[in-house]
């Protein structure tokens, strides 16, 4: 989780509007990444909040997620806890989810839905093969954020989860790979507009 998590706050930072907030007449940018992330409990979903995510390092984005994951199986999340978020993660591919539109956590002006990676049919050297796929959902309020930004900031966090080098810091950029992050992102954007 902490690459897409990683990715997320490089898109973030690329597209400022995908993190801001409406409040009254005016558009707020904010500087920092306090990431909601859906969290299945025993009791429901809940979705506490991951703070500074920008100043944090993959160990530091799985020991938080350990932590809140903990906290909530165990019924000790806070109120403070869950309060505050900028931009929310839902996967609901832990379950099995090949698609769907996750619904935006008011007052956030976006959410990304995460879904199951599954062999699927893709043209490589004009040739068909199998290859584990992913799709990525972006639901987004269209009063503040447009189709251009949107698309752009799942393009952004599709190129780095495809080549999660890129997250890596530069002494670490000479590595070759492993198979498993081999995977390929097709990516959807819905606008959801008040009236």
């Amino acid at each position: 989780m902490s690459f897409f998590i990683k990715a997320a706050v490089a898109a973030l930072k690329d597209q400022p509007a995908v993190n801001a907030v409406i409040v009254g007449n005016e558009i707020i940018y904010r500087e920092y990444v306090d990431l909601s992330v859906a969290v299945a409990t025993p009791t429901g979903l809940i979705v506490p909040v991951l703070r500074n995510c920008e100043n944090m390092s993959f160990a530091d984005v799985e020991k938080g997620l350990e932590l809140l994951a903990k906290k909530g199986k165990d019924g000790t999340i806070t109120a403070e806890e869950m309060a505050g978020g900028t931009f929310t993660i839902s996967n609901g591919g832990i379950f099995g989810s090949l698609m769907g539109t996750p619904i935006i956590n008011p007052p956030q002006s976006a959410i990304l839905g995460m879904h199951a990676i599954v062999n699927r049919p893709v043209v490589v050297n004009d040739t068909i093969v199998a290859r584990p796929m992913m799709y990525l959902a972006l639901t987004y309020d269209h009063r503040l954020i447009d189709g251009r930004e949107a698309v752009t900031f799942l393009k952004r966090i599709k190129s780095e989860i495809e080549d999660p080098r890129r997250l890596l810091p530069v002494s670490y950029t000479h590595l070759t790979l492993p198979t498993i992050y081999s995977v390929q992102i097709s990516v959807v954007a819905v606008s959801l507009k008040k009236k």
